[in-house]
């Protein structure tokens, strides 16, 4: 395939709805991603870059997007191979994340299970926006924290343990009231 200024295109993955690619564009290592319906997660790119939240978005054409490569490890991986204090600075860099988009009112639709939707490398990066709508109440800060009640045993085993009674508490409040207040308490909880 060719794709406007892009040289060294190699396959790379075959996802659900369509191919991602690697190439080299400008000097740098990008993404391709092809898919019939790809102009939603070109919209939400542009948008939530503007939030420090997914990878830089480049360009687009017909049936494609182009941005910036991400290289790291899945959340899961990266938790599994890391200490405590990393861990917990990375996950609240993703509550942040989640925090934003909650505040945008868009839905992620896949933080419930993120072990492939979170990279996390020189920087942490949310992919994979095809799926992303408005909603009336983002609950992406709710679902992200669900997620780390199920890994609540690999957490324990780097020292990171979550009292998952409060912690349900706490997630429940946040979701009744999205103040600032209630959003801090569930970050204060990670130690």
């Amino acid at each position: 395939m060719k794709f406007k200024g892009i040289r060294k295109v190699e396959f790379f993955a075959k996802g659900k709805r369509g191919k991602v690619f690697t190439g080299n564009y400008n000097g740098k290592k990008v993404a391709i991603k092809v898919n019939k319906k790809i102009n939603n997660e070109k919209d939400w790119l542009k948008l939530l870059n503007r939030h420090k939240i997914g990878p830089k978005f480049i360009y687009s054409g017909k049936d494609y997007i182009v941005y910036e490569f991400i290289e790291g490890k899945r959340i899961l991986d990266y938790i599994s191979e890391n200490d405590k204090k990393e861990i917990i600075k990375v996950l609240k860099e993703i509550f942040r994340q989640c925090r934003a988009l909650d505040r945008l009112k868009i839905d992620k639709k896949e933080m419930h299970n993120p072990w492939k939707h979170i990279l996390i490398g020189k920087k942490i990066v949310m992919i994979d926006f095809e799926r992303c709508h408005k909603v009336e109440k983002g609950k992406n800060v709710t679902q992200f924290g669900q997620f780390l009640l199920r890994k609540k045993d690999l957490l324990k085993r780097k020292g990171i343990s979550i009292n998952r009674k409060e912690f349900i508490k706490i997630l429940k409040n946040y979701k009744d009231k999205q103040t600032e207040g209630n959003y801090n308490k569930i970050i204060t909880i990670l130690k």
